[in-house]
């Protein structure tokens, strides 16, 4: 229900975000860009509200905290060595980011609680946003920078996968834009409640998940007895990371894993919420990614707008089999380049 409470928020953020393509029919687009934009749009108005003054502000700085993790740091290579952080400064600059944090979270609390009381009537369910959830369960502090990397970066980043998966597979993406389209004109309009008979996309989406998981390695857990694992000893307190991006292309589990074929999962029970331990984009267990319904939200409806409205070709005559589908590294694991489309008008948008 929380997640479907942000649907007209949604909807009125992927219309802007549409309408702002439109303009530029013909012409190439950095469409990752764009879609990188719209999920932390989304996510901003989800978390803060519909004004708040600070919302760029912690935009940006999240973007330099995502960027700090990501980047190169030797003190990881030599844990043991806790001199290491101190002297290149790294944890000097992480302090600041999250002194940053604090300062800003701070003041957007404070203006929470002003306009409460400015009101001198309770939020109801429907009209809270997470700072207002946060507010009554005295939980909010630092939560923002977990919020925006789950529920935009990887977001973003799916969304900019499953895209570059069918401009790579013409096949893949003229199914999908045909069933999208078929459902859409059926119905006569596009909203959330249409996406769920659009099964293909659902498959493309999956698909695109197990190649492409936002987060390759799972986060850090600790084991909090020692055990032992295919004749492996774990001693108490280890840290384990989880490679998913391993796990999801294990030639033992999964036929030409190295090859993009969403029918795969056609007749098939497996799914993401973490009980079927071959495939697990978000993690599993209770430590399963809670924000799931909500980052997939961010990308159900973005997509099917993006493949109904529009048509899409590689600009410069770029074969589909000759885009460039390298990989970088960060917080989530996004395209080394940006993906540069045309995009061509399918179907007006309504006035």
């Amino acid at each position: 229900m929380r997640v479907q409470s942000f649907g007209p928020t949604r909807e009125e953020e992927v219309s802007k975000f549409i309408n702002s393509i439109s303009e530029h029919v013909g012409s190439e687009i950095n469409l990752s860009e764009r879609v990188f934009s719209l999920t932390y749009g989304i996510t901003a108005k989800a978390v803060f509200g519909k004004k708040c003054k600070d919302e760029e502000l912690f935009i940006a700085l999240v973007k330099d905290a995502s960027a700090a993790a990501a980047g190169f740091n030797i003190s990881d290579l030599f844990p043991s060595a806790t001199l290491l952080p101190l002297v290149t400064g790294f944890k000097a600059k992480l302090e600041k980011i999250r002194d940053r944090f604090q300062e800003i979270a701070g003041n957007i609390i404070e203006e929470h609680k002003i306009k409460k009381v400015a009101s001198n009537v309770d939020v109801s369910n429907e009209d809270e946003d997470f700072v207002d959830v946060l507010m009554r369960f005295e939980e909010c502090g630092l939560c923002g920078d977990d919020i925006f990397t789950g529920g935009s970066e990887t977001s973003s980043t799916t969304a900019e996968w499953a895209m570059s998966e069918m401009l790579k597979h013409p096949k893949i993406l003229k199914q999908t834009q045909t069933e999208i389209r078929k459902v859409v004109n059926k119905r006569g309009t596009i909203d959330e409640t249409c996406i769920q008979e659009i099964l293909f996309l659902k498959l493309v989406i999956k698909e695109t998940l197990r190649l492409h998981p936002p987060a390759p390695l799972l986060l850090p857990r600790e084991s909090r007895e020692r055990c032992e694992i295919n004749g492996y000893e774990i001693p108490a307190k280890s840290k384990v990371i989880v490679n998913a991006w391993a796990v999801n292309r294990n030639p033992k589990w999964w036929k030409d894993p190295e090859v993009f074929n969403p029918e795969r999962f056609l007749d098939n029970s497996i799914d993401f919420k973490g009980l079927n331990f071959e495939y697990i984009p978000f993690g599993g267990g209770r430590r399963v990614c809670p924000g799931i319904s909500f980052g997939l939200a961010n990308v159900d409806l973005p997509l099917v707008k993006l493949l109904y409205h529009f048509d899409w070709k590689l600009p410069d005559g770029i074969a589909s089999e000759d885009l460039d589908m390298s990989e970088s590294f960060g917080v989530t694991v996004r395209r080394k380049t940006g993906l540069k489309l045309i995009p061509t008008a399918y179907h007006p948008l309504p006035a």
